[in-house]
């Protein structure tokens, strides 16, 4: 088994695992979502006057859509492929009538599901120095080797790691960190911080 697996497992078996794990992602339900109200009532009249491609591009204009669906990413890319489309939007549309304009609206200002924290609610948990070192930024990192936390974005970290380590994974990483001449790389995901160590540029 991964050493880092490994060390995971045992940690999660302490008693007090929970409680270690709620002072790095104090994850807290939020409230529910704003919707600008000139916004709404567009979607409204669109619900109303059965205007399918109206409907969806009103939709597309809040921060979430009501339903889950694999085609909607497809059209908020490319919202020309709504015109295109007509039976796609009409199936779509189908389902948001079934629901109702009420229960559209919940919906609609539903609170962020809290996995979705998980990224940020880490970034601050490091930049609060719990690790005994507060991130540096990608120059002060790369010109030294001495024990450091990597402060940037996601995708700066995935990037760095790409071109110095060899890191091949599509997604950001919300880790990068160097102790004792070990490069330990770290995803916040649903599940606690996976990690995986790389060491001379190899996994």
């Amino acid at each position: 088994m991964n050493y880092w697996t490994q060390l995971s497992i045992d940690f999660a078996n302490q008693r007090n695992y929970l409680d270690q794990l709620f002072s790095v992602y104090p994850t807290i339900p939020e409230g529910i979502r704003d919707i600008d109200q000139s916004r709404w009532l567009n979607v409204e009249n669109a619900f109303n006057n059965r205007d399918n491609n109206a409907l969806i591009k009103s939709l597309f204009q809040l921060d979430l859509f009501p339903i889950k669906d694999s085609y909607v990413a497809y059209l908020k890319r490319d919202p020309t492929a709504i015109t295109r489309n007509p039976n796609t939007v009409a199936r779509l549309c189908g389902r948001l009538y079934e629901l109702g304009i009420d229960e559209l609206f919940e919906r609609c200002t539903e609170p962020k599901e809290t996995n979705r924290q998980l990224g940020p609610l880490f970034n601050r948990w490091l930049s609060s120095g719990a690790l005994g070192i507060n991130p540096v930024d990608i120059d002060t990192f790369s010109s030294s080797t001495s024990n450091a936390v990597l402060g940037a974005s996601d995708a700066e970290k995935a990037t760095w790691c790409r071109l110095n380590l060899g890191y091949n994974r599509e997604k950001g990483l919300d880790f990068v960190g160097r102790f004792n001449g070990k490069y330990i790389l770290g995803l916040a995901e649903r599940c606690p911080l996976q990690q995986c160590v790389l060491q001379d540029g190899r996994t």
